[in-house]
């Protein structure tokens, strides 16, 4: 028996027509489209100009995302600048944005913890991420962390083996997988987070390089 297709995600009814970033962040303001609305303070939509030579994504808001209502404003949002400087590249010139735009989480205490989006989750937000890319239509692709990856270039994409590489894709001339900012913060140690932050430093070189911003 062939697998039963997954049925279309509501978000996709919500799209505007000739959609521009303003017009798809107002809409998504109010999206409904997974139940991971009713626990977070709003919708964290992409940030950056349309035509940027670079669209970053992430797996989802943090907690310090979704109080600000602004993506990667956190301490891996604050690691992720330090690297896209000493890449050579422009944060203010890139987009970044993330494949679910609702923070999930569980309370440990007084805190928000972060919690992993299921598949369904993601897939569900995927009509807004597919409407960025449609309206940026940057030039390289960035995907950070496995769950970026594989919502963008399938479940058996592996960042273990294939992170590093441009890849061409019909998303955008190039594609690219690293790990997510947050996964070097995690490091066990000073010395494994200076390795594993200098091979990420490494990797947005070479999306830099792709985009003609270094020599």
């Amino acid at each position: 028996m062939a697998p039963r297709a997954r049925p279309d995600s509501p978000v996709r009814e919500l799209i505007p027509a000739d959609p521009d970033l303003d017009r798809l962040r107002a809409a998504a303001a109010g999206c409904h489209g997974c139940d991971l609305w009713a626990q977070a303070t709003q919708t964290v939509f992409g940030e950056g100009a349309a035509g940027a030579d670079v669209m970053l994504v992430g797996e989802q808001p943090g907690d310090a995302e979704d109080l600000a209502g602004r993506p990667f404003v956190g301490p891996a949002g604050r690691l992720l600048d330090q690297a896209l400087a000493e890449a050579g590249i422009d944060r203010d010139r890139a987009h970044v944005t993330n494949a679910v735009k609702h923070f999930k989480w569980v309370r440990r205490g007084k805190v928000r913890l972060h919690q992993k989006p299921t598949a369904a989750e993601v897939h569900a937000c995927r009509p807004w991420l597919e409407a960025e890319l449609a309206v940026v239509r940057p030039r390289v692709l960035v995907c950070l962390g496995a769950t970026a990856a594989q919502a963008l270039l399938g479940p058996s994409f592996r960042v273990t083996r294939q992170r590093g590489e441009l890849l061409d894709s019909d998303l955008a001339p190039k594609v690219l997988a690293t790990v997510h900012p947050s996964s070097i913060l995690r490091a066990p140690d000073a010395e494994a987070r200076e390795l594993a932050y200098k091979g990420f430093v490494a990797d947005l070189v070479r999306v830099a390089e792709a985009t003609g911003d270094r020599g």
